[in-house]
């Protein structure tokens, strides 16, 4: 077996390369297989690629007339954002008003006096409120950052603690609730109550606050009025024109510098007012002047007369408007006008420090008058107090801020609410007040013009690149490529390898064409047709003095946009431009025409599951298949026919050897016979 070709030892003859040479031959089968595999899956890349591109157009088009189209979208326009501002939803209608921020929502805050940044907080338990709300906890002593730890933990999203370095070595403890409102003060009780003395955020004061309580037994006629012209309802005090009403507070009421007396108060203007207008005399009651009869004959008497002088009727009331309606009554017997209300058939709040009014006399009660003739008055929530006093009878030291309502008017109506947050005022609109301002801003709910100028944009966009792949992978003409401007240079040589590429499948040419006339056909709306161009957007849009020669490109289906046109469409005929590319035009409330309807029916046969893209790629897979097989038995029979070239090599190399051999020898016995014969 010793003379047998054995592989990688170097041939007389270089055999290997003499094999190489004619598997080359053997192989051009299979390399020829392969290549067709190669170009079968590039086919199937691309036909991916234009069902991606075709999947992305129908969805731009789809949101253009689905449940999430931007023709519902509402945006809010404020004047000034740094005043006032909103957020709509798409049920809000279009509207605008006009509103004045007079007081912003706001949270208590207390900060501390400069403590010791080692100071230790003893353990305790410590209870706060917020409005109703109870928060608390036990503390077992230490830092004032474990102290603040402790507390957020505990905290329910109420009430939040932070250390602020106010000095060098030196830390102050702010204490927040985190919910705003007049009513959820922030209090403290038990150990939270010495700790907030201690670290002087608060003093213990009186409770100076007054609530006026307007039922039948603090309220009363005023002097020389009708009972009839005062009704009490729900705690809340209306008198007619011509009334007036007495309010007791039951207590007197010492005027300090820090308190301050708020009510809301609205009006009823009467058209005709409370002034009965006197009728002339009907004159005397005269008694009848009787008959005579004779027989079937009655002869009646002539009526009785009494005439009566002219009547002059008393002259009209002149009407009294007056709004200087409430009252002080002191205990010397003084009194004192509160500053005029204004009319609002809505609750307005007045809030005044008690000072400025009363100076320092003793309030024994309040009065209602009402000497309006044509305005009732409604009257509650009279109270006075110290804004700075928090829950349990504190009073804050240095507040950051004070717990308040947010108080704007809109178109002139007062309105009130605890949070920044207002969401009921203007159905689908939160409103957020942000400063106080002494002038009205304007607030507008739009359609919201620019999320419906970007869809189309990117419905536009979508639709030029699907026909630019269309264009390149149907046509073998590189000037496709240069006119795409958009393109970088790699982009630009990876769609030259595709140019032309299914320029014999008539599928992507008719598909082309299908879309073109549907971007030039006009649509049924509600007013008129409606063509694309007319809303600024076609295949040749345009500008006033540019070129109208020749252009190959505007030949080739890409839309343009002049943003002008469609900006002007955008702003007065919108209804119209959203039935353009979607129209419900049988009123059975489903969309059945417009551009984008009908692109997305266009679309859908070739990129839904089991469609033609999909079939088109399976043709593809399984002819891969098959290619791949054949392949493998190609393969197979190369390796075969390689092993047995290899093999019959190998024997001629053993045959050539021992032919060497045997003419070695056969030289070897001639010299040998030949010195024999020598001899």
């Amino acid at each position: 077996m010793s003379d047998i070709y054995v592989p990688g030892v170097k041939s007389r003859f270089n055999t290997d390369k003499l094999i190489d040479d004619l598997m080359k031959v053997e192989r051009v089968p299979r390399d020829r297989v392969e290549r067709r595999v190669e170009t079968l899956q590039t086919e199937k890349t691309y036909w991916q690629e234009m069902g991606r591109r075709m999947g992305t157009l129908r969805d731009s088009a789809r949101l253009l007339f689905s449940f999430q189209n931007p023709f519902n979208e509402r945006i809010v326009v404020s004047e000034d954002d740094s005043v006032i501002s909103a957020n709509a939803t798409r049920e809000a209608t279009e509207q605008s008003h006009r509103f004045t921020v007079k007081q912003v929502a706001a949270a208590d805050r207390f900060i501390s006096s400069p403590l010791d940044e080692n100071y230790r907080v003893p353990n305790g338990t410590y209870n706060f409120s917020v409005g109703e709300d109870q928060i608390s906890f036990a503390f077992r002593g230490g830092s004032l950052r474990e102290f603040t730890e402790a507390l957020n933990r505990r905290g329910k999203e109420k009430i939040q603690a932070s250390l602020i370095q106010v000095e060098p070595g030196t830390r102050s403890l702010l204490l927040e609730s985190l919910v705003t409102g007049e009513k959820n003060r922030l209090g403290f009780y038990e150990d939270a109550e010495a700790l907030a003395i201690s670290v002087g955020m608060a003093e213990r004061v009186n409770d100076t606050r007054v609530d006026f309580t307007l039922s039948n037994a603090t309220v009363q006629p005023g002097r020389n009025s009708d009972p009839k012209l005062i009704s009490l309802e729900n705690n809340i005090l209306s008198v007619n024109a011509g009334g007036r009403a007495l309010i007791s507070p039951g207590v007197a009421i010492r005027s300090s510098p820090e308190l301050v007396v708020s009510f809301e108060v609205s009006t009823v203007v009467q058209k005709n007012g409370a002034v009965i207008i006197p009728q002339p005399p009907t004159g005397p009651e005269l008694p009848p002047t009787g008959s005579a009869s004779y027989g079937d004959i009655t002869i009646e008497n002539d009526l009785s007369s009494a005439p009566l002088p002219p009547w002059t009727p008393p002259p009209i009331p002149p009407r009294v408007d007056d709004f200087g309606v409430l009252t002080f009554n002191y205990s010397d017997g003084t009194t004192t006008i509160l500053p005029p209300i204004s009319d609002s058939e809505n609750f307005k709040s007045y809030q005044y420090r008690l000072q400025d009014i009363a100076g320092d006399r003793t309030i024994i009660s309040m009065e209602l008058v009402n000497h309006n003739t044509h305005r009732d008055v409604s009257i509650k929530n009279v109270r006075i107090y110290d804004p700075l006093a928090t829950g349990g009878g504190f009073k804050a030291h240095n507040p950051v801020s004070l717990a308040s309502d947010a108080v704007i008017a809109m178109d002139g109506i007062e309105i009130k609410r605890p949070s920044n947050n207002i969401d009921d005022l203007i159905p689908g609109v939160t409103i957020t007040p942000r400063n106080v301002s002494d002038r009205p801003v304007s607030l507008g709910v739009q359609p919201d013009r620019e999320g419906i100028k970007d869809s189309i944009i990117s419905l536009v966009g979508n639709y030029n690149r699907l026909m630019a792949e269309v264009n390149i992978l149907t046509r073998n003409d590189d000037r496709i490529i240069q006119e795409l401007s958009y393109l970088t240079t790699e982009e630009q040589e990876n769609y030259r390898k595709r140019l032309g590429i299914f320029s014999g499948d008539s599928t992507l040419s008719q598909f082309k064409n299908t879309l073109q006339r549907a971007a030039t056909t006009p649509y049924p709306t509600s007013d008129a047709p409606l063509l694309l161009s007319q809303i600024g957007v076609g295949t040749d849009v345009r500008r006033s003095g540019a070129s109208s020669g020749y252009d190959a490109s505007r030949l080739r289906g890409y839309l343009e946009i002049d943003e002008k046109i469609l900006d002007a469409a955008l702003e007065t005929r919108i209804p119209q431009i959203r039935q353009l590319f979607g129209f419900d035009s049988d009123g059975d409330l489903l969309v059945d025409t417009g551009l984008a309807y009908t692109i997305d029916n266009l679309s859908k046969p070739y990129v839904e599951t089991g469609g033609i893209i999909s079939l088109k790629t399976s043709s593809i897979d399984s002819r891969v298949d098959q290619d791949q097989r054949r392949m493998e038995t190609l393969d197979r029979q190369l390796a075969s026919k390689e092993s047995s070239l290899r093999i019959q090599y190998g024997q001629m190399e053993g045959a050539f050897t021992r032919m060497e051999r045997m003419s070695t020898s056969l030289d070897q016995f001639s010299q040998q016979s030949n010195n024999n014969n020598g001899r």
